[in-house]
C-alpha cells in the first residue's frame, strides 16, 4: 500500500522539503536550510511544520464526556470547554495504545488527536468520526510564534498555552489549540483543507520558517517528550514514562486502569531516564546503556543536540541514578561515554 500524502504535499515540494515516509504518510523531513537551522529557528524565532498526518476523531454528542471520562486516563474536570488537555489510551493490561491531546471545543463536543498510525485504534475504542483527511493541521512553534502569527491573524495570536477555540478565517471555521510538540510556545491550526494552502502561504509570508519532521523530533527530544512508538508503546506504561500525572485517580475509571493500580503499588522495575554523551556524537535508539559493565537497558530515541552541541537519548533504564552518574553506550561496536542528565535536555526560551 502507498503511503498517503499530505493535502499540501505540492505546497512542500515547492518549497524545497525533502520528502521521506512516516507513520503510512509521505511528509517533509527537512528544507533547503536543513534540519539544525530549523531547529534553531524554533528555538529562537518561530517555524511552522505540516502535522496533517496526525489523526483528528470527532466526538460530538450528548454523553461524550462521559465516553472519554470512562476511556482516557487523565481527568476532564480538571479543565473545561474551550481547554485541551494531554492524555493516554491504555489497554487492559495497562500499556499505553497511544498518547492523545484531547480538544475540548464545545459543550459536547471534543476532537481527540492521535499519532498518525493510531487513529483506527481511537475510533476502535471512542464512538467518533475520523475527519483527518477533511483538515490540515499547521504548528506554529517558537517564542516568537505568536508575535508572528499575528501579522496572518490576531486572533491566532491570542489562543493561550492550552486554551482551544474556532472562528472564521478566509471563509472557513478554523480550530486553534495552544499546544505543540517541541517544548517552546506556540499553537496549533486545524484548517479545513480548501483554506490550508492560503494559510500557510500567509504564515511564511510573515517570516516564519517552515520546518520538517527532522527537527520536530530533535526539538521534542531535546525537551524529553516522550514519541509514541519509542518511549511509549505496547510494551511500556504511563508510570514507566514518568508520566504518572495524566492517571486520573480521583474519577472512578478508566481502560487499563486495575492493571496501573498492580503497577503503582509494586511499584517501576525501570523509568524513562536522559542520557548526555560526552561528545558530539549522535545517540541513537537501541543504543545500550552500561553503569561499572552492567546492562541497565536500551536508548528508546537518540539523536544529536543542536543547542547543547552533544548527542542525547531517552531510555527506560533500570534502576534510579543520579544525575552525572558515569555510564557509557554501545552502538554497532562503539563505546561512547555518557552521563545521566536531568530532564529536560533544554528548557523552553524565556
Amino acid at each position: 500500500m502507498n503511503d498517503r500524502r499530505p493535502f499540501l504535499y505540492d505546497t512542500h515540494v515547492e518549497f524545497g522539503a525533502k520528502i521521506v515516509p512516516f507513520g503510512g504518510w509521505e511528509m517533509p523531513l527537512q528544507y533547503a536550510t536543513g534540519t539544525v537551522a530549523e531547529h534553531l529557528a524554533c528555538r529562537h524565532d518561530a517555524v511552522v511544520f505540516d502535522v496533517s498526518h496526525l489523526g483528528t476523531v470527532r466526538c460530538d454528542g450528548p454523553g461524550m464526556f462521559d465516553v472519554l471520562q470512562n476511556t482516557l486516563t487523565n481527568d476532564l474536570r480538571k479543565i473545561s470547554t474551550g481547554r485541551a488537555q494531554y492524555t493516554h489510551l491504555l489497554n487492559a493490561d495497562g500499556f499505553v495504545v497511544d498518547d492523545i491531546i484531547v480538544w475540548w471545543v464545545g459543550d459536547d463536543e471534543f476532537d481527540v488527536m492521535p499519532n498518525a498510525s493510531n487513529t483506527s485504534g481511537v475510533t476502535g475504542a471512542l464512538p467518533g468520526v475520523d475527519v483527518t483527511f477533511e483538515r490540515c493541521i499547521l504548528a506554529v512553534q517558537g517564542p516568537r510564534a505568536r508575535a508572528m502569527v499575528a501579522a496572518v491573524d490576531q486572533r491566532f495570536a491570542a489562543v493561550e498555552r492550552f486554551r482551544v477555540t474556532r472562528f472564521d478565517f478566509a471563509g472557513v471555521e478554523v480550530r486553534v489549540a495552544g499546544t505543540g510538540y517541541t517544548g517552546e510556545e506556540g499553537l496549533e491550526i486545524a484548517v479545513p483543507n480548501e483554506a490550508a494552502e492560503g494559510l500557510l502561504r500567509a504564515l511564511v509570508g510573515a517570516g516564519i520558517t517552515p520546518a520538517g519532521l527532522g527537527a520536530r523530533d530533535t526539538l521534542r527530544l531535546e525537551a524529553a517528550l516522550p514519541l509514541y512508538g519509542h518511549e511509549l508503546n505496547s510494551n511500556s506504561t504511563t508510570l514507566e514514562a514518568r508520566l504518572g500525572w495524566v492517571l486520573g485517580w480521583n474519577k472512578e475509571t478508566f481502560r487499563g486502569r486495575a492493571a496501573v493500580e498492580r503497577e503503582r503499588d509494586r511499584g517501576i522495575a525501570r523509568g524513562l531516564t536522559g542520557i548526555l554523551a560526552d561528545s558530539r556524537q549522535p545517540l541513537r535508539d537501541g543504543g545500550e546503556v552500561f553503569v561499572n559493565g552492567d546492562s541497565i537497558g536500551m536508548l528508546t530515541s537518540g539523536n544529536f543536540s543542536p543547542v547543547l552541541g552533544r548527542g542525547i537519548g531517552l531510555g527506560l533504564l533500570t534502576g534510579e541514578h543520579a544525575s552525572g552518574a558515569v555510564v557509557s553506550v554501545e552502538m554497532r561496536g562503539r563505546e561512547i561515554p555518557a552521563s545521566v542528565t536531568t530532564l529536560p535536555f533544554v528548557r523552553k526560551a524565556k
